[in-house]
């Protein structure tokens, strides 16, 4: 019924950048000098001679640019492949193309709704530049708070994709192109039919296509970098399988595609594969380390929870200097590249002071001194196992009395909640802050179902052979280290091509750990575990750890094996997901928004749980005073304000927390007074850990669902909603 164009890609100028920037093929030991009479050959080839002399500046061989055009090649089908599995998944799940702009809004939930609705404010401006002012100046957030929301939330994304929404729309306006097809939708079961519009030239069709052809370049940047870790394009076919075998426990995006990491992981893809190039190349060019800084900082704009992965990889890569896999030389040049990118991010982010109190930022410092002062440790500590816990001790306690110190002098503590919450998990600590995060599934430990997810596509299996490959020719270079004394060559002088490519397959082991420490601790995490896996699984085709199995011909048949037992589980897993058929609807939300756009002033300010907050913000505009964005010290103490109607305090209380916010309307929602995930989850037993004085009184909200005089008024009300008004006399105590 609709014509999807969406084969425009525009990809053939980019094709020689990217052959120019390509690690996947190491010019050989050539003079690129340029012979005489080439400039005159050059005007009057045909055009397959001008092919050659591309070739011939590049340094490549005639068998390698045919490798590399069938490497490139196959990435680009993965992608088309990845973008094309995801948006089918998201149609199938919501029949996205068939809703209302208002459906489409509320199907970005919870903090989706609140980053869309600042796209949705800049491409509804009068101006790009009107409606950048309005993000930077906001006072619908944290009404009556003014904030800079591009400082607070990383909204780059969504500034970028509404800059080009307007450029979009602009020129194909001008010249008469249509850009969108609308239809009306019969609902059925008595509902008014609605609008709906499927092209790029609708405001959220097109802010979808975008973030799944990013996460479709993700794939082809997956195959890539699986090839290039493995030496074979075999490698990276085994990723992108064992990618798509484990779609459901890697990825989220199909489902949620307007948050942080639906942006920022494509960005640490490629950061890591720069990162294995700079680790395999003895020397690796400036263009190398600036290509680094820039992918890590589009990795960092994006995402409040970057600076955490980063310090993993940053501590993994320090392991490895220590254990003398990584020169000093090129681990102070990484670490120069991380601060300056640290630094212009901390720019750009407006002097977020998150990005300075990390211990992320601490641990760039306290590293690089450690590595300054690596040749007064070897005066003071024998070598081998003494020197090795005493950087790694100085590290850690330099680490933190570093971070604590910025945090006191800098009075920060928008990430004082992280403590706490990593504190809950190996003791019986918590508090209010703390249990809304641990009461939520995807902030729990690690569901006991996920591994044997991966072993039933032998993902485990498979990882933890290479990990243990891996992990015994490192113990042997320790062994044969401390057997010879600790009598070896200067760090520097340890980057020889057979040390740095050991060196390359220790810090992805390093990493494959801290990532699994991460996935443990907080299940959100496994999207970082279940990717560096698939890369990790990669190395079954890796001649250097598997050569052992003969000839090449046998060891593609086992690799071939492998893949044909993978698939009887894999196929099973994609067959589960192209089976979900679902359609969005929410008629309660619909009629809450819908009387609060037609019967309430556009300065009438509400509170209410934090996923509707969004999308009241989203749909109708009005201010909120709290939001689902809980990174912020401020908002986390309003919402704890807003939340007391939750608890068992005096309907006069949460009357007094709710004017002080200067509330007009509150939406109760009886689900967040009932709704019990696990044993001291329900809101109300949250409230008793911080109200033990109320502890077996009934919960304020069951008494409001019942009726809500004295103290409010319910103005509206339906199965799942109720609209409280603050009574005029408070308000006017305000």
């Amino acid at each position: 019924m609709v014509a999807k164009n969406r084969k425009q890609t525009g990809k053939s100028p980019a094709t020689q950048t990217d052959r120019d920037k390509s690690p996947l093929v190491s010019p050989p030991g050539k003079s690129n000098v340029r012979r005489p009479g080439r400039e005159s050959k050059a005007f009057n080839s045909s055009h397959s001679n001008g092919l050659s002399g591309i070739r011939h500046k590049l340094g490549l061989t005639p068998s390698a640019v045919a490798k590399m055009g069938i490497t490139l090649l196959l990435a680009a089908l993965t992608g088309y492949l990845h973008w094309h599995h995801l948006s089918q998944l998201f149609e199938n799940d919501r029949h996205f193309s068939h809703l209302s702009n208002l459906e489409k809004e509320m199907a970005f939930r919870t903090e989706m709704g609140l980053y869309y609705s600042y796209y949705k404010t800049i491409i509804e401006a009068p101006s790009f530049l009107t409606g950048l002012h309005m993000v930077m100046n906001d006072r619908l957030t944290e009404y009556p708070l003014v904030i800079n929301t591009l400082k607070r939330f990383n909204l780059y994304p969504e500034v970028v994709l509404a800059s080009w929404y307007r450029i979009y729309t602009g020129v194909m306006g001008y010249f008469g192109i249509p850009t969108k097809m609308c239809w009306s939708i019969n609902r059925g079961e008595g509902l008014t039919p609605v609008d709906s519009c499927e092209g790029m030239g609708d405001p959220a069709y097109f802010y979808v296509s975008c973030v799944f052809l990013l996460n479709g370049a993700m794939m082809s940047l997956f195959f890539i970098y699986g090839a290039y870790l493995s030496g074979s394009r075999l490698g990276g076919v085994v990723t992108t399988m064992c990618f798509f075998f484990n779609h459901g426990e890697s990825t989220r995006v199909m489902w949620t595609p307007p948050l942080r990491e639906s942006f920022a992981y494509p960005f640490l893809v490629l950061q890591m594969l720069l990162l294995t190039y700079i680790l395999r190349t003895r020397n690796p060019s400036r263009t190398a380390m600036v290509a680094l800084g820039v992918s890590n900082l589009c990795f960092m704009l994006p995402w409040q929870f970057a600076q955490f992965v980063l310090l993993t990889q940053v501590a993994s890569l320090f392991a490895s200097y220590i254990l003398g896999y990584l020169a000093a030389s090129k681990m102070q040049s990484i670490l120069v590249t991380h601060m300056i990118t640290l630094g212009v991010c901390f720019i750009l982010m407006f002097g977020n002071s998150m990005l300075l109190t990390s211990f992320y930022a601490s641990s760039l410092v306290s590293i690089w001194v450690i590595i300054a002062l690596r040749h007064r440790f070897a005066q003071v500590f024998r070598p081998g196992i003494v020197i090795w816990v005493m950087q790694g001790l100085a590290w850690v306690g330099s680490t933190v009395l570093l971070k604590f110190m910025l945090s006191t002098i800098l009075c920060a503590s928008d990430d004082a909640h992280i403590s706490g919450l990593i504190k809950s998990k190996f003791t019986s600590y918590k508090d209010f802050h703390t249990l809304m995060y641990t009461c939520a599934a995807e902030f729990d430990f690690i569901e006991l179902e996920t591994p044997l997810r991966y072993l039933k596509t032998l993902l485990l299996p498979i990882n933890m052979l290479v990990v243990a490959l891996i992990a015994g020719r490192t113990v042997q270079d320790i062994v044969r280290f401390l057997r010879d004394g600790g009598q070896t060559a200067d760090a520097d002088e340890a980057a020889g091509s057979e040390s740095a490519g050991k060196g390359e397959l220790v810090y992805h082991s390093l990493q494959l750990v801290a990532f699994t420490v991460l996935a443990v601790l907080i299940m959100r995490l496994k999207l970082f575990l279940t990717p560096h896996m698939c890369i990790m699984a990669s190395l079954v085709c890796s001649k250097q750890l598997f050569g052992w199995i003969g000839e090449k011909s046998k060891h593609q048949i086992v690799v071939f094996a492998l893949m044909a037992i993978m698939a009887v589980q894999g196929v099973a897993n994609l067959q589960a997901q192209w089976a979900i058929i679902g359609e969005f609807s929410n008629l309660p939300q619909e009629e809450l928004l819908d009387w609060i756009q037609e019967n309430t002033l556009p300065d009438s300010v509400f509170a209410g749980a934090m996923p509707t907050m969004a999308s009241v913000k989203l749909s109708t505009g009005r201010p909120i005073v709290n939001h689902p964005h809980y990174e912020d010290a401020g908002l986390r103490e309003r919402t704890k304000l807003v939340y007391s109607m939750y608890s068992r305090m005096s309907g006069e209380t949460v009357k007094r927390n709710l004017m002080k916010l200067g509330v007009d309307f509150f939406v109760l929602e009886d689900s967040w007074c009932t709704r019990r995930t696990r044993p001291g989850c329900s809101m109300p037993e949250i409230w008793d850990i911080e109200d033990p004085q109320n502890v077996g009184k009934i919960p304020l909200c069951t008494h409001m669902s019942r009726n809500s005089r004295p103290h409010f008024t319910t103005v509206f009300s339906n199965d799942i909603y109720k609209v409280l008004k603050i009574p005029k006399a408070t308000k006017d105590l305000r």
